[in-house]
């Protein structure tokens, strides 16, 4: 089996110099390092961890954990994190705390007790126990997706990765209204997440927008899941007045939203339109295809990494914020006609119905490209 000092000959360098191109402990020319390299691909040459972490207590690992079981939608956050853990060198432990306070406080210990040298966590509805345990223990740790309110006080506030969450579904809802709906329904998350308040709070900020009032009956939680959903579903359209028009607040509760409707004998969008957020594989396959917001969840989970290994590099730095932008994906469950070119049956205008509110008549609807940025902020640090 080949040894340090067999690379270090091979490349023409003193063993020091591989240590440091293997430990990152010290700058070494790019020539040098790439001959380092080719040297260790040559030899077959494998580094020992293990004796590597006990020099530099570090283990090059990152723990993670996200309900990536229980919620597809961090299914591609874990392919961007893992994607930029392997590009700078680390490996991951991941376990899935199933938005569980009680099984996330636990997860998260078992992580640390495995000497990870960082953690990307995104926090249940009630994360109290989890903050305190890694601040206690001064974890270096990037808070995924949802976020927590900044503390008044000197305790430890984390980094913070996640997408825009209000300004995206405001545009749902505008857009439907100018299609002339004034009853529009929410399937909203799971009570207790930031992205289900934020997101609930541009659905209100859409309604102020289209003139239209708020109404309390209108937005159902669908607890961020399938089956939950199709129950909220379920009662909104048990009203004598049902909404005209539906948004989802994730993808997994427009799953069962569609099963809602398609129980119930709905069309859409001809009886009922349909706007989501979260896009997903298929939901260009659906007929109609989906109305939806994108959000950049690769780029959520590599940005997440990067941001960890930030505050790696940089204990003390003051912590930050990081907001990617979402994507409008104009399709036509919202009751858009199909694209030129596009095939599929098109969608007819949406079914209208007289305001009840202050709102009047809503402006026609002027097509969108297929995918629009929502925001210019993105990156931006709070």
């Amino acid at each position: 089996m080949a040894t340090m000092a067999d690379v270090a000959r091979s490349a023409g360098v003193s063993v020091a110099t591989v240590s440091h191109v293997l430990n990152g402990t010290r700058p070494v020319l790019p020539r040098t390092r790439q001959a380092v390299l080719d040297a260790m691909d040559e030899l077959g040459y494998t580094p020992n961890t293990l004796a590597r972490s006990l020099v530099t207590s570090r283990t090059r690992s990152i723990g993670l954990a996200v309900s990536a079981i229980s919620n597809p939608y961090f299914t591609e956050i874990l392919q961007g994190v893992e994607a930029g853990a392997l590009e700078h060198g680390y490996s991951l432990l991941i376990a899935d705390p199933h938005d569980d306070p009680v099984h996330e406080r636990k997860v998260v210990q078992l992580l640390h007790e495995r000497r990870v040298d960082g953690m990307i966590v995104a926090p249940s509805p009630d994360p109290r126990e989890l903050l305190a345990y890694l601040g206690r223990h001064k974890v270096p740790t990037v808070l995924l997706d949802r976020v927590v309110d900044t503390p008044a006080d000197d305790s430890t506030v984390f980094d913070q990765v996640c997408a825009d969450s209000a300004e995206p579904m405001t545009r749902l809802v505008t857009h439907l209204a100018e299609h002339g709906h004034r009853r529009i329904g929410l399937v909203a998350g799971l009570p207790g997440l930031s992205t289900t308040s934020e997101r609930l709070t541009g659905y209100r900020d859409g309604l102020t927008a289209a003139g239209l009032g708020y109404d309390e009956r209108l937005v159902v939680h669908g607890d961020s899941e399938s089956s939950a959903a199709e129950r909220a579903t379920n009662a909104l359209l048990s009203f004598a007045t049902p909404p005209t028009a539906l948004v989802t607040a994730n993808n997994a509760m427009t799953i069962g939203a569609l099963r809602a409707l398609r129980d119930h004998g709905l069309s859409v969008p001809d009886d009922i339109a349909l706007c989501c957020f979260d896009d997903f594989a298929w939901a260009d396959l659906f007929s109609p295809r989906l109305t939806a917001i994108a959000q950049p969840s690769r780029d959520i989970g590599a940005q997440a990494v990067r941001v960890l290994l930030d505050r790696l590099a940089s204990p003390d730095g003051p912590a930050r914020t990081v907001r990617l932008a979402c994507t409008f994906v104009h399709r036509t469950s919202c009751g858009c006609a199909e694209e030129p070119g596009r095939s599929g049956r098109p969608g007819r205008s949406a079914r209208r119905e007289k305001s009840t509110g202050s709102g009047g008549t809503a402006k026609p609807s002027t097509p969108d490209s297929p995918e629009q940025p929502l925001t210019s902020v993105k990156g931006t640090v709070s």
